[in-house]
Parts: C-alpha cells; sequence; structure tokens
C-alpha cells in the first residue's frame, strides 16, 4: 500500500533529488526518497552482532555435503593456503 506523505527538503536536497530524476537514474523524487530509505533499511545493523555470523554458519551447514572443503586439523593451514593459491590462479 502506497500512503501520500508531506515532507519537507532543503534546496540541497530539493535540487539533488531533482537531478537524479532529470538524469535518469530515477523515475520521481519519491523513487529518490524510497531509495535512500531502502539503503538506510539495509545498513541497518542488527542488534547482536553475533547474529550474522550465526546466520552465515546455519546457511553453510546447509549446503551439500559435495560443495564442503575436506580439511585436516594437520595440515588445515597448507591446505587453505593452496585453496587461496588455486582461486588467485583461476582468476588470472
Amino acid at each position: 500500500m502506497t500512503v501520500k506523505i508531506d515532507i519537507e527538503l532543503d534546496d540541497t536536497h530539493r535540487a539533488f533529488a531533482e537531478k537524479m530524476v532529470a538524469d535518469g537514474r530515477y523515475p520521481s523524487v519519491s523513487s529518490v526518497i524510497q531509495a535512500g530509505i531502502e539503503q538506510m533499511m539495509e545498513n541497518d545493523a542488527p542488534a547482536d552482532p553475533l547474529a550474522g555470523m550465526a546466520n552465515e554458519i546455519r546457511r553453510r551447514m546447509e549446503l551439500p555435503k559435495d560443495q564442503w572443503i575436506p580439511l585436516e586439523g594437520d595440515t588445515l593451514f597448507s591446505d587453505i593456503r593452496a585453496l587461496i593459491r588455486a582461486k588467485k590462479a583461476e582468476r588470472q
């Protein structure tokens, strides 16, 4: 649902929003403001800084076993270094 509200912008903000519309980056000043609010919503950090890490661990644990990287305790660091070297070689 869309609700019409009145807001006040200073000249600098109004001019910037209108330029974004004139440049074709947004269809309306309302869209510019909505994009700014969306950006703030995305940047809003969770209250618990460990929550994001826990979610990422859960996501990775749900991967199929064939996507897991087998690492042995004795060779853990050398295995990781080899994986990093291989990734770098792929990019070149």
